[in-house]
């Protein structure tokens, strides 16, 4: 069938030349005689390729030296438990909660302290950002903590919460390396990468250093421990070296591109042709309120459950994959990650204003 527009919301589409590189060099990395899948995590060729990684993710996002990055395990989920952990001084942390993963998140720290739902949006099924201007914000808060870009409902903090001195902690999961990301706003900026950067199993946080401490809560795995990790710059144990490798790739790869500023107006670009469409079309409409719309993902309906199951059945026979919505919001979702070429997404509403006219 050869290569889809595939639009999952990740695992996701990578760039093909990654891909192709990576293919390349499978059964001999750069003269070592074995894939990259092989190699000691304490080799030159592995220590080559992390800090490298680590270099060309500090030139994109313009990390301050004071901030650690940290390539770990366990995915966006269990930095749900670490981030508590590590952070939870005062017992006490605020959440605003705009979607599934803040909500676990929310969840997660109700075992190691007090954690305050300070914002929601969950009354209209998470279709828009809630005001964060002026939040009641506890004065004991450790930190305040959002999910940026909310994969299954398309919404995205376009203006970062007034968290009136407190830290920010935030997961970008989904928006990761899609624009420039002022580093400084944040505490701990971080996100599994299986959406926008490289294969699943690996997910980087970005870390102040004055929040790297050996002061965490009694019972903190020593592997949660964020100190463990930053002291032996993300080498404790055997990280996920393949993943780092494909990551670092695509970050070679965003440099080629222009880098993050030029990334931003390519993904505005990709969305803008989507949600144009969307905004004139008579069959389908978008569920986010326009303000908050995410570039990343765009979820839409056309109002009737089998007419929706209709379009994922002949847009996945065209060669447009992974459209099918969150079973939480239904319809459909179009994932357009960096790596979703613009042609992907032009061929889509070619399909969808046909499928418009074959079925009005």
């Amino acid at each position: 069938m050869g290569r889809v527009y595939n639009f999952s919301a990740g695992p996701a589409v990578l760039p093909e030349e990654v891909l192709q590189e990576a293919a390349a060099e499978m059964m001999d990395y750069k003269g070592s005689g074995m894939s990259v899948m092989e190699m000691s995590h304490r080799s030159k060729w592995f220590d080559d390729i992390i800090k490298e990684a680590e270099q060309d993710l500090r030139d994109l996002m313009n990390i301050p030296d004071n901030y650690k990055v940290l390539f770990l395990q366990g995915g966006a989920s269990q930095q749900f438990s670490a981030i508590p952990m590590n952070l939870m001084k005062n017992g006490v942390a605020d959440f605003i909660v705009t979607g599934q993963w803040a909500k676990k998140a929310y969840e997660e720290a109700q075992k190691y302290g007090k954690a305050v739902k300070i914002a929601s949006s969950e009354d209209k099924t998470f279709s828009y950002i809630p005001d964060c201007s002026d939040l009641p914000i506890d004065e004991d808060a450790d930190y305040v903590y959002i999910c940026e870009n909310n994969t299954i409902y398309g919404t995205k903090f376009k203006t970062l919460p007034n968290t009136k001195g407190k830290t920010l902690v935030a997961d970008v999961s989904s928006c990761f390396l899609s624009e420039p990301h002022d580093v400084e706003k944040y505490g701990i900026i971080y996100g599994g990468v299986q959406k926008n950067v490289g294969p699943a199993g690996v997910v980087i946080s970005i870390i102040r250093e004055d929040l790297i401490t050996d002061d965490v809560l009694p019972g903190t795995p020593t592997m949660l421990k964020f100190k463990t990790q930053a002291d032996k710059d993300s080498l404790y144990n055997t990280p996920p070296c393949y993943g780092i490798y494909i990551c670092g790739k695509v970050f070679k790869w965003l440099k080629k591109q222009g880098g993050l500023a030029a990334m931003k107006e390519y993904n505005e670009k990709k969305a803008k042709l989507l949600y144009d469409f969307l905004d004139e079309s008579k069959m389908f409409t978008g569920t986010v309120a326009k303000e908050d719309r995410s570039l990343m993902n765009v979820p839409f309906v056309t109002g009737d459950k089998d007419l929706d199951a209709k379009f994922v059945k002949e847009a996945t026979a065209a060669g447009f994959v992974n459209l099918k919505g969150h079973r939480t919001v239904g319809g459909m979702r179009a994932s357009i990650y960096n790596a979703m070429p613009i042609e992907g997404v032009e061929k889509l509403v070619e399909f969808m204003r046909k499928f418009e006219e074959e079925n009005a």
